[in-house]
């Protein structure tokens, strides 16, 4: 990277007509997008020092539709080992474009199997395969993760024999682009280096059962709510957490949508409007539950309905008092360990 600033700097300092002069001539353009490429990659494999959790938001829509927003997902990195919980559609684009470590991928969590949170498990399959994770992309959730698997595998059958054609078993290996999966239960899933991950029952009925997921790790702590209305298993999941990611809704701007949906005639959508009403976290609600359960930050993500500008983003916090983010695709939570620290980018 520091290589690429100094060429850029020179060329700066050089002026327009040198730049121009680079990207006009085909010697030019291919120096400037070698050296690009390079600094990119170098920068991709650079060690990873931080200590502590690492927390990237892949999807922060919701089914509502928002072209600058992927669905459902969330990245926990703690040292070598990255999980993803739940993978909407677009997601995979999201973490590839922002450097997520696919060949640390120790799992993907599904928290229930509503389409926006399972919609992206192909093209994570193939990303963390072609990035070199050693063994199957496993796959846990409620029951019925292994229906939602083995569908899979039966739709990316003949997409896998032509990978492994293509390349040769040596680089695509035929029996890792298989999806392995297991059925989980609520308490401790994973316990291994100093990570301890903790899947409890949230309240999203009619869906049962459907997960939340609790990570501790070097006395960081972070909680993922999955979809749920505040409920008693999220109260104490998220007791004196350092970031709880939580799904939430804005009643006030889905219940306008439903009354612009009625008049304008689309009655089907707008009875959809309202039976999610009460189906997620309202954030009305919220401030009770950063107070009960001490929430140090508060951030929402799988937004309902996702926020398109700063006036959407007013009406849907203005009844949540707790400092609250509002979550992009691609942003960082940063939770160094022994600390109390939360860093944001």
């Amino acid at each position: 990277m520091k290589k690429l600033i100094v060429i850029l700097v020179v060329v700066g300092l050089l002026g327009a007509g040198a730049y121009g002069a680079l990207t006009n001539s085909r010697s030019g353009q291919d120096f400037l997008l070698e050296q690009a490429l390079e600094a990119q990659m170098a920068g991709a494999l650079k060690p990873y020092d931080f200590v502590g959790l690492e927390v990237m938001v892949c999807g922060s829509s919701s089914p509502l539709p928002d072209p600058t927003r992927a669905q459902a997902c969330i990245m926990v990195r703690a040292g070598n080992q990255m999980f993803l919980i739940d993978s909407g559609s677009g997601s995979n684009t999201v973490l590839q474009a922002n450097g997520a470590p696919y060949q640390l991928m120790r799992g993907l969590l599904l928290t229930h199997f509503h389409s926006d949170h399972i919609s992206g498990i192909g093209d994570m399959n193939l990303a963390s395969w072609v990035a070199g994770r050693p063994e199957p992309m496993l796959v846990m959730g409620p029951e019925g993760v292994e229906r939602v698997v083995a569908g899979y595998n039966m739709a990316f059958e003949l997409d896998r024999g032509y990978r492994t054609l293509h390349h040769g078993e040596a680089l695509m290996p035929a029996a890792l682009g298989v999806i392995a999966a297991r059925t989980i239960e609520p308490g401790v899933i994973h316990n291994e280096d100093g990570l301890t991950i903790t899947a409890f029952e949230v309240d999203h009925s009619p869906i049962k059962p459907a997960f939340g997921y609790r990570f501790d790790y070097r006395g960081r702590s972070v909680v993922v709510s999955g979809d749920t209305i505040v409920s008693e298993g999220l109260e104490k999941a998220t007791t004196d957490v350092d970031l709880l990611l939580t799904d939430a809704l804005s009643h006030k701007i889905i219940n306008s949508l439903a009354k612009a949906a009625a008049a304008a005639g689309a009655a089907k959508r707008a009875q959809v409007l309202r039976d999610v009403l009460d189906y997620h976290v309202d954030t009305r609600n919220l401030d009770g539950l950063a107070e009960r359960s001490n929430i140090r930050q508060v951030a929402l993500y799988h937004l309902v309905p996702p926020t398109r500008n700063d006036l959407m983003e007013k009406i849907f916090t203005r009844d949540i008092e707790t400092d609250v983010v509002m979550t992009l695709d691609g942003m960082r939570f940063w939770l160094p360990a022994d600390s109390t620290e939360i860093r944001i980018d």
